[in-house]
């Protein structure tokens, strides 16, 4: 994808981002090569030393049945990304994949063992995916899960079903919270108005509480779609009227609680 198909530095993130008052930033593992998920965290860990908001890594780990790792190499896996302080969790792409990917016991064991290690799996799915995402979420009672991008609904059709419900399989369970991210590149971009997003956000925080969503801005993705302080902008008059300790929760401490930063 020409548009991403460079660099982008902490740099670029802090001129992104201009002056909006970020203290802490947690690092999303960027689809690397499954042989090189050990070298995205070196190399964030390096980016670290010069920009010391990095406070989270969520790293790349293969659970495929493919990868012929078995259980004992992602032991191996786990125990390589678990020895940066900074990796609290993993992540390993849902989207893209065909039906009933995440439920094969390979994948739904590495889920397991990943909770079992204490660390979060973030869940990277599209809207048609969330039944088994619910699936697979139901056979790992004991690993924190955190949904990304809500889900990626269809706004460019204006759908919300059957995402709605889907939504609320997944908020049922207690162990799954929701970043209210990835919005902007699923809308039109002619279609950029609040109106158009705040059936999904308002969805979600319905389902979740205000307990269980988190900010985030999947940059550099986003630039797909506008730019980080369009999103922040929406995300600060959708919230406009919450009390200041849920704004906090929003912006920083849920994120904080859930990844162990």
């Amino acid at each position: 994808m020409p548009a991403l198909d460079r660099a982008f530095r902490p740099a670029d993130y802090a001129a992104a981002t201009g002056e909006v008052a970020i203290t802490q930033l947690v690092f999303v593992e960027g689809n690397c090569r499954p042989d090189e998920a050990q070298r995205e965290v070196q190399l964030v860990e390096r980016l670290a030393r010069a920009e010391p908001r990095i406070a989270g890594i969520i790293a790349f780990a293969d659970l495929t049945p493919e990868s012929g790792a078995g259980d004992r190499g992602l032991e191996q896996t786990l125990d390589a990304l678990s020895s940066s302080p900074r990796v609290k969790g993993t992540r390993h792409n849902i989207q893209g994949q065909p039906a009933g990917f995440c439920l094969q016991p390979a994948f739904v064991q590495g889920v397991q063992a990943v909770g079992g290690r204490g660390l979060t799996f973030d869940l990277c799915a599209t809207h048609d995916q969330l039944r088994d995402v619910a699936d697979l979420v139901r056979q790992c009672p004991d690993t924190r899960f955190v949904l990304d991008h809500c889900g990626k609904p269809a706004i460019r059709t204006r759908r919300l079903d059957p995402w709605r419900a889907d939504v609320a399989r997944l908020a049922a369970h207690d162990n799954v919270w929701c970043k209210l991210s990835g919005l902007l590149t699923e809308a039109n971009p002619q279609d950029l108005r609040d109106d158009t997003l705040i059936p999904y956000t308002a969805w979600v925080v319905e389902c979740f509480g205000r307990e269980r969503v988190m900010y985030g801005s999947d940059w550099p993705v986003l630039t797909l779609g506008g730019s980080y302080c369009e999103w922040y902008g929406f995300t600060d008059r959708f919230t406009a009227g919450w009390s200041a300790a849920e704004r906090c929760r929003f912006y920083a401490d849920t994120a904080a609680r859930v990844y162990g930063l």
